[in-house]
């Protein structure tokens, strides 16, 4: 009864005591805020990886694989596998409007598989929304915004109602309007256009040559269409079985859409084409190749005539150079690679395949992803020994209060209060003192997580402070997940450093000696 009466009197009429609460709260705040922003950093760049690569990935190098297509069968065959899709990747060059020129990753894709494999539909940028941000009350966000009516018959011949660039982006297709044809076309990452949009504080983008009205996008939209300023033009270099750079090759691609993944390396230096235009231009389509040398005479069954031809020539199939595969429900993507590499070493042996590389995405980034592994384990015990101070605070403060209350120690002790119960008052009190603490650090971190995408916005805007800059880490936005596991260790960590700052002076304070604590001035 009197050690609870004691803790209530103590917590609330001492100020000591509210300091070493606020010491673990902030501790408790400090060690949290940081772990769940570093480990959101990792889990978020751990799932930014399947948007682009799936689960698993086998990739050949150089010339790339023949019968990918009876290699998926296979694959989606298998129950642990539930999409396999073909991609051609390869590096290129862009030169944008403007005299922009910009080295770029490339993917050619089949849109639909690759949508099943790894959700590229969602990743596309400009579609129609309804709904405004809280951060756009004044529905400056152009996808808002129709056409104008008088302009709507010319923004339906150039493609560009929202309807129709999302369904252009998923097509990877444009209406060319001289000829009323669809074309190929091309969707990169929307900081690939970087000097054409400008990304608002809200977190969505405006061109930076936007009209006068947000309906008039038909005049400085970089999806403006193929008959304006909207083409880009992208170059590859073909590579020889040997992995030997061979004649460049180029296409003027006009833009269906532009995708927006938060990944910052994604949505800066990649860019999507269809996959039969890449593997026409990497030379990997199916096509009838001259093999070895020497000439031939043949006669024209056209015009009669005789004409030199090729002595020997082959039709090569296609190729890709890449297969990405998603795993089944309740597969994980380890568990997925290693089925997946058994099932390719059957189907190579079979039909002579040359050997692949089947990893995961994580597997393919070890080196960057252990990396950032390390760096958090680095901080975070960093920061726990920065946290110990609250121990020595705890303790210092209660080692005072023990002297302070010497005589009334002195006065249970006559009483009859046994060791066992002056420790545990003073224990039991830096017990509460810790729960308190660590549940105000809890709550102060939760806050200071949940918002500080806005914190940072405000610090840029008025201070001129900023620290999270997409460029150096990756997301264009400061991850803001709070892990339930993460957050019951450290508030458990920071009760304990309590009881620990409150252990040394809990048990002076239970071995005094009686006689002498009450004659304690």
């Amino acid at each position: 009864m009197y050690q609870a009466l004691l803790t209530r009197r103590y917590l609330t009429r001492r100020i000591m005591p509210l300091l070493s609460a606020l010491a673990v709260c902030l501790s408790t705040a400090m060690v949290l805020t940081t772990w769940s922003v570093m480990g959101g950093f990792l889990q978020v760049l751990l799932d930014s990886g399947k948007t682009f690569v799936g689960d698993v990935k086998i990739h050949v190098p150089n010339r790339g694989m023949t019968m990918y297509d009876e290699l998926i069968e296979t694959l989606e065959a298998d129950p642990m596998v539930d999409r396999a899709t073909p991609v051609v990747e390869t590096f290129g060059v862009l030169s944008l409007a403007g005299d922009v020129t910009k080295p770029i990753q490339v993917l050619g894709i089949e849109p639909e598989s690759y949508d099943a494999v790894t959700g590229y539909y969602q990743t596309l940028y400009w579609r129609p929304i309804e709904k405004t941000s809280p951060k756009d009350p004044d529905r400056r966000d152009p996808r808002l915004h129709p056409p104008r009516p008088e302009n709507e018959e010319l923004a339906k011949r150039l493609g560009l109602t929202w309807a129709q660039i999302l369904e252009n982006g998923k097509r990877l297709e444009r209406v060319d309007p001289s000829t009323g044809d669809r074309v190929p076309a091309m969707v990169p990452g929307i900081e690939v256009s970087g000097h054409v949009n400008e990304r608002q504080a809200g977190g969505w983008y405006l061109p930076i040559a936007q009209a006068d009205e947000p309906e008039d996008i038909f005049d400085w939209f970089l999806l403006a269409g193929p008959d304006r300023r909207a083409k880009i033009t992208m170059r590859v270099l073909p590579l020889s079985d040997s992995g030997h750079m061979v004649e460049m090759a180029s296409r003027i691609l006009p833009v269906a859409n532009e995708f927006r993944t938060g990944n910052y390396e994604f949505d800066n230096k990649l860019a999507i084409v269809p996959l039969a235009l890449l593997q026409e231009m990497m030379h990997m389509d199916e096509a009838e190749r001259v093999i070895g040398g020497g000439m031939r005479l043949e006669i024209d069954p056209a015009t009669g005539e005789e004409r030199l031809v090729p002595a020997r020539t082959v039709v090569e199939p296609a190729r890709v150079n890449s297969v990405l595969v998603s795993a089944a429900p309740g597969v994980s993507a380890n568990e997925l690679q290693a089925r997946v590499a058994e099932i390719y070493i059957e189907f190579s042996a079979e039909h002579a395949l040359p050997g692949a590389n089947v990893q995961t995405w994580e597997q393919i980034n070890a080196g960057f992803i252990g990396a950032v592994k390390k760096e958090i384990a680095l901080v975070l015990v960093l920061f726990t020994f920065i946290s110990i101070t609250a121990v020595f605070l705890v303790l210092s403060i209660f080692w005072s209060m023990v002297n302070e209350k010497t005589r009334d120690i002195g006065i249970l002790r006559s009483l009859g209060a046994s060791r066992a119960g002056i420790a545990w008052l003073w224990l039991r009190y830096g017990l509460v003192i810790g729960v308190v603490g660590s549940i105000l650090g809890g709550l102060l971190s939760y806050a200071i997580v949940r918002n500080i995408n806005p914190i940072h916005e405000w610090l840029g805007s008025v201070l001129g402070i900023v620290v999270w800059d997409p460029k150096v880490y990756y997301f264009s936005e400061i991850p803001n997940r709070m892990d339930p596991g993460t957050m019951g260790i450290v508030l458990l960590g920071g009760v304990f450093a309590s009881a620990l700052g409150a252990l040394v002076p809990s048990l002076r304070a239970a071995f005094m000696d009686p006689v002498r604590a009450l004659r304690y001035e």
